[in-house]
């Protein structure tokens, strides 16, 4: 896009910056709101620019999920899926950080590493991921019938957990962490980046009733507790259905935690400016939340 034909968008842009609710957050950033959820500036600007010029393909596979809900995770097992999933396959994973392979659309130019294609240079079946809410997705996206949407989302207190761990680790060098009751009472009253959270939710799994061929939404306990179930259920929903058991096995063994964790391309390295690639591995445990809420947290 040209500078011309970006103007409007950068003029509204500010103009709206003006005039929108701004609040400074625990995460130690502005957030304004916007359309209803809470981002950055910068992401607010991405939106916007998707909205304008956003073209969907038939094949495009879009995983959306507010953050930390494993995504991550999340995406190292569809691009598993997605390459075929057989044992032959070159190992992806060995080669780039699941960031690298799935961008976050509206998080692309805090990328550190050069992508191999950009979002409209990608090969069919495109492969890509937002944390934006439903809302503000690009018409041409929502209305296709041949794009397809995987939601996952995860309990709310280990999210909140999850959220917490991850910003003071990445914003370390910016002071003192957040104490969690302040971030506690934040994320209830949904002032957090892509807040608020249950808005988030409930807005992906509402257009899942409504839509189950288009979209499918995931919960992060099932896929943790019984994911041969679930990634045979996101294989289908893919048009790539594993051809036998051992097919499953080989995904589930490259796409395991602690595997992750130890390839290179995740222990070092930063693929976003000011965040590490191991920040995004810590212990992906279901109830966390437990080890550091108070019961009037709880509540």
């Amino acid at each position: 896009m040209s500078d011309k034909e970006s103007s409007p968008i950068i003029n509204n842009l500010m103009e709206m910056n003006e005039e929108a609710l701004k609040t400074f957050s625990w995460n130690k950033s502005d957030l304004y709101q916007w359309e209803g959820f809470w981002c950055h500036p910068s992401i607010m600007k991405a939106a916007m620019d998707l909205k304008a010029t956003f073209k969907s393909y038939p094949n495009d596979v879009l995983l959306a999920s507010s953050m930390k809900t494993r995504s991550t995770w999340f995406k190292a097992i569809c691009v598993c899926i997605m390459q075929g999933n057989k044992e032959e396959d070159e190992d992806l994973l060995v080669k780039g950080n699941p960031h690298f392979h799935v961008p976050t659309i509206e998080a692309m130019k805090y990328y550190t590493k050069a992508l191999a294609h950009d979002l409209y240079t990608m090969p069919s079946p495109r492969l890509f991921h937002t944390h934006l809410p439903y809302r503000v997705l690009p018409d041409s996206f929502k209305n296709s019938d041949n794009c397809k949407i995987i939601y996952i989302t995860r309990n709310p207190k280990d999210t909140l957990i999850s959220m917490w761990h991850f910003i003071n680790y990445s914003h370390k060098s910016l002071g003192n962490p957040s104490p969690l009751e302040e971030v506690v009472e934040s994320f209830c009253n949904g002032v957090h980046l892509y807040g608020p959270f249950f808005e988030h939710v409930l807005e992906y799994w509402e257009e899942s009733k409504k839509m189950p061929q288009k979209i499918l939404f995931l919960k992060y306990e099932n896929l943790k507790m019984d994911p041969k179930k679930e990634l045979k259920k996101i294989a289908l929903f893919l048009g790539k259905p594993f051809r036998n058991e051992e097919d499953l096995e080989i995904v589930l063994n490259k796409c395991s935690l602690e595997r992750l964790k130890n390839l290179e391309v995740n222990k070092s390295g930063s693929l976003f400016y000011g965040v590490p690639n191991n920040s995004f591995f810590r212990k992906g445990i279901i109830g966390d939340w437990k080890n550091h809420m108070t019961p009037e947290m709880e509540e």
